[in-house]
């Protein structure tokens, strides 16, 4: 058995991590600053962090929680980061230094005390740094548009065209499509993944980029406006409110439950198949952020409508979905949880909570404030 390290193990998606590498009989010890926004003002771990685990608190940068985490350390899971689209956009600084910069200082640890080094560094990637998704255009060839422009925006014309300016059919994402980053977060990881890949190759440490696509599950920070929608609905849900979608919520996404997120990590860990490669993780299947709002609402039991907004955001794309292919092949990964069967999962989880805010309308001021919605 190994003996493990999961950067950001205390949070959303690190904690369902942990929990399966102990359940695989694997020493695990988890390094988490515990940041206010994701777990509130309590200086303790959650309630939910597995008990076996090792627990630091600790910023991925100080040299000092390192020394102390990583010493005999065999893999380690790189989840720490700071998340947020929207937010990034205004607290340049903050996301550049907390996740670019924390990496950086992460890796140069690694670099200057060979002693530490793990035998295996897996590192969360995003779908976020490809931009918009693939397509094809009227002609039958594939495109791998920018952003769709303001102006055609501010006419409500949603959907992706061609030069012709004919309506482009989304197709699914591969990691071969050229990345074009909309977000400060996006660019962010993006640093993540081409630091570690290329650290891990000039140092013999085999890494793994597992580029994540929308994930959703318990645990998620319901009170966090800044994460996925699913905790962003399912909190102004729990206060009675209806979702607010932007655009005409028919802009799809994969979203994958947080399962098969630690399915793949694990395969990851445990094959050499895709050492020093980028690997989208998600399911393959597109579904629109209304649909997404729907499920929840009927789910919750709330009697009104999502609201569509009709407004759009800066740097919003509009359709991405995953080709799995490479997972599938290399690291034997298959989706196992569908939507119809992790929607009610979350609504279990999401019902139990209690005293959880809404502040999407917080969010929303800050965009406007900044210019980046109508």
């Amino acid at each position: 058995m190994a003996t493990v390290l999961v950067t950001g193990g205390a949070g959303f998606i690190g904690s369902h991590i942990v929990d399966a590498l102990i359940a695989r009989g694997h020493q695990v010890r988890v390094l988490d600053s515990l940041a206010p926004q994701v777990h509130g003002s309590s200086a303790a771990p959650p309630a939910y962090l597995n008990p076996a685990a090792v627990f630091y608190r600790g910023r991925i940068e100080d040299h000092e929680a390192l020394s102390a985490a990583l010493p005999g350390v065999d893999v380690v899971f790189h989840e720490a980061a700071i998340v947020g689209v929207g937010q990034s956009m205004y607290e340049v600084q903050r996301y550049v230094d907390g996740n670019t910069g924390a990496t950086a200082a992460f890796l140069d640890y690694l670099v200057h005390h060979p002693e530490v080094r793990p035998k295996k560094l897996v590192v969360a990637s995003s779908m976020s740094i490809y931009g918009e998704g693939a397509y094809v255009d009227s002609a039958g060839m594939p495109l791998y548009p920018r952003l769709r422009s303001r102006s055609q925006l501010e006419t409500r014309a949603w959907e992706v065209v061609d030069e012709r300016g004919l309506e482009a059919t989304p197709s699914p994402t591969s990691e071969d499509k050229p990345l074009y980053p909309t977000s400060i977060y996006a660019i962010t990881k993006r640093d993540h993944e081409e630091m570690c890949l290329a650290v891990g190759y000039a140092y013999r440490i085999p890494t793994v980029a597992l580029r994540y696509f929308n994930v959703y599950g318990p645990r998620q920070a319901l009170s966090n406006p800044y994460t996925g929608v699913g905790a962003i609905f399912s909190a102004r849900l729990l206060n009675n409110k209806p979702p607010l979608v932007f655009e005409d919520g028919r802009q799809t996404r994969d979203f994958v439950h947080v399962s098969d997120i630690v399915q793949a990590n694990l395969r990851a860990m445990e094959t050499d198949a895709a050492d020093y490669l980028a690997v989208n993780v998600g399911t393959g299947t597109p579904t629109s952020v209304l649909q997404v709002a729907s499920l929840l609402a009927d789910h919750l039991g709330y009697e009104g409508t999502p609201v569509v907004l009709g407004k759009f955001r800066e740097g919003d794309i509009r359709h991405c979905f995953a080709d799995i292919s490479r997972a599938r092949h290399l690291l034997g990964y298959a989706p196992l949880v569908s939507m119809s069967g992790g929607i009610p999962e979350l609504v279990r989880w999401v019902s139990s909570q209690e005293g959880v805010m809404d502040h999407t309308d917080h969010a929303a001021d800050e965009l406007r404030k900044w210019g980046l919605t109508e």
